[in-house]
């Protein structure tokens, strides 16, 4: 049975930041050469599947720096998000159950939508 869980408006700002940091960082990875120090690229057909990998001209300093950046924020928001004070509200039976909740569950609008003001019909 699913459960409906009030999270304060910080955990919920923290977990969007995590999930928008984790799709940056994945961008840029999947942009980056697939290696960090310049490498020949190799072909191996011998075994039982092929491995290709074109030669890789490295990352750049600023590159190293960003995806440094990128990963340093990921991991300070996992343990704000893990560590948040509201899981101690929550029974431990139910944490796991929650925490599936929190990184499923959109933004609230931070506006109520327009409608017809009061007294008018």
């Amino acid at each position: 049975m699913a459960t409906t869980y009030d999270f304060p408006s910080d955990l919920r700002a923290g977990q969007e930041e995590l999930h928008q940091v984790r799709a940056e960082l994945s961008a840029l990875l999947k942009r980056l050469p697939w290696s960090v120090e310049p490498l020949d690229g190799y072909s191996d057909t011998g075994g039982w599947r092929k491995a290709e990998r074109p030669a890789s001209p490295g990352w750049t300093a600023d590159e190293q720096a960003e995806v440094e950046k990128l990963r340093r924020r990921e991991h300070e928001l996992a343990v704000f998000v893990t560590c948040h004070r509201f899981w101690a509200e929550v029974a431990s039976a139910d944490r796991v159950e929650a925490r599936m909740a929190l990184k499923h569950t959109p933004e609230p609008p931070l506006d109520p939508p327009p409608g017809p003001a009061a007294g008018q019909a």
